[in-house]
């Protein structure tokens, strides 16, 4: 039997899995650790708030980097010298459209929630969500590019470590802890890890040729990246962008806790899919049948995780409002309701991989546009009869649908590129009889 020490040395994937594993790991501790500081300390109604400016930036935000993180890994992937180009033209368009959506998205606000949600926490979360937490991101980009994910790991740890201390400090020193005081402290703390995140990079892999330098193809790609990012956003935030308006501030962080605890359970599958993406490129460049192959790799270990993080969250959920207090006690059922998404997202997660990494983000994007226009209709029809019972059922609903068309998807791909090919081996064999 193979020795985990072996292992790790032989192969690079299972090293950076390990790595982004073990990251994600300590992350989830920290992550564990701050959301339950700030539940208490600000209550269900100051937690809706935040969570409800959170999740209305997060809509426009993965516009701001327009996809060029993605840009980044696929052609660092595959030429190294490229990268300064890369990660120069990805800082300065993150800089650009992320002020330009910031403003997009207080003009917005006002519109939707009117005063629900103080003014000054929407912009201190949406310089930090727009802006700068997708520098951090596109350093973690940086190193997932070149393999080296052990920095990845470590910037993501620094994010939650910097996170858990203003969380520490709105507790236990803060003087009456409300949403503003700690959007403001969220901001500063995302600052101080941004800024270690580009300092790393640029010692470890290089400075960064300064301007927006991408052809015309690569805008085009990008933009299909940035909808990809976006659409999975919308049907994950706007439920709770939804809640605010029509449940209330109370439903909000009902929900918005529970769903917290979800996305903290799927860490270990999007330290398998970071740990992969460079490796899934290259084999995407065999097309669809390349990349569905790397996929089928994975997919068993995902699922498998998945179902198992179902039934531990379904089993541990009334021991929320013991955690969170005793205004957090609805979060049990919802947590229940919720816990088959891991399941779900751990399988939809590599097929969308399997289309990007081919070249068919288009595809994907469309899919993924189509999943969100349904998520829409089932929020507005669902939402304001049920609160956040029915922003779950359209979760459920949404997810499990986006995992049916992402694999009917790939099958019409694959049929046709088995078709092209054979298409191809008759044409030789003609143009060789004829010789």
């Amino acid at each position: 039997m193979i020795s985990l020490k072996r292992l790790l040395r032989e192969s690079v994937l299972a090293r950076n899995t390990f790595w982004m594993f073990g990251g994600h790991g300590f992350r989830l501790v920290l992550q564990a650790v701050y959301f339950i500081l700030i539940a208490r300390a600000l209550g269900a109604a100051e937690y809706g708030a935040f969570v409800g400016a959170v999740s209305l930036v997060a809509l426009v935000a993965p516009f701001s980097s327009w996809g060029t993180g993605f840009i980044l890994i696929k052609e660092v992937a595959r030429d190294r010298t490229t990268f300064g180009r890369y990660w120069g033209a990805a800082l300065g368009v993150t800089v650009l459209f992320g002020c330009v959506l910031l403003g997009l998205v207080l003009l917005v606000s006002r519109t939707i929630w009117g005063s629900a949600v103080p003014f000054r926490v929407l912009l201190l979360v949406g310089i930090s969500d727009v802006i700068v937490v997708r520098i951090l991101e596109l350093a973690v980009q940086a190193f997932t590019a070149v393999e080296v994910l052990r920095k990845s790991a470590e910037l993501y740890i620094v994010l939650a470590a910097t996170r858990t201390a203003a969380a520490a400090y709105l507790s236990f020193a803060a003087h009456s802890p409300a949403a503003l005081s700690w959007a403001l402290l969220y901001l500063l703390s995302t600052v101080a890890a941004s800024t270690y995140g580009l300092f790393a990079v640029s010692r470890a892999l290089g400075l960064p040729r300064l301007g927006m330098r991408i052809s015309r193809a690569e805008f085009r790609e990008g933009f299909y990246f940035a909808v990809s990012q976006a659409s999975a956003t919308v049907y994950n935030d706007i439920d709770k962008t939804m809640l605010v308006r029509y449940g209330g501030l109370g439903a909000t962080g009902i929900y918005g806790a529970a769903y917290r605890i979800v996305d903290v359970s799927f860490a270990p599958i999007s330290a398998l899919a970071c740990a992969a993406s460079a490796k899934f490129f290259r084999h995407g460049e065999k097309g669809i049948t390349g990349s569905i192959r790397f996929a089928k790799q994975l997919l068993p270990f995902a699922a498998g995780y998945g179902l198992l993080a179902t039934v531990l969250l379904y089993a541990v959920s009334p021991l929320l409002p013991v955690v969170l207090g005793s205004g957090f006690a609805a979060a049990t059922l919802a947590l229940r309701w919720l816990s088959p998404l891991v399941l779900l997202k751990s399988i939809h997660y590599f097929l969308a991989d399997s289309l990007s990494t081919a070249g068919y983000q288009r595809q994907r994007a469309l899919v993924q546009v189509g999943i969100v226009g349904f998520n829409v209709v089932l929020n507005f029809w669902l939402i304001p009869a049920y609160a956040w019972r029915g922003a779950a059922w359209a979760s459920l609903a949404s997810d499990a649908a986006l995992a049916v068309a992402l694999f009917l998807t790939i099958v019409v791909l694959r049929r046709r590129a088995n078709r092209s090919d054979e298409a191809r081996g008759v044409a030789a064999e003609v143009a060789w009889r004829c010789q």
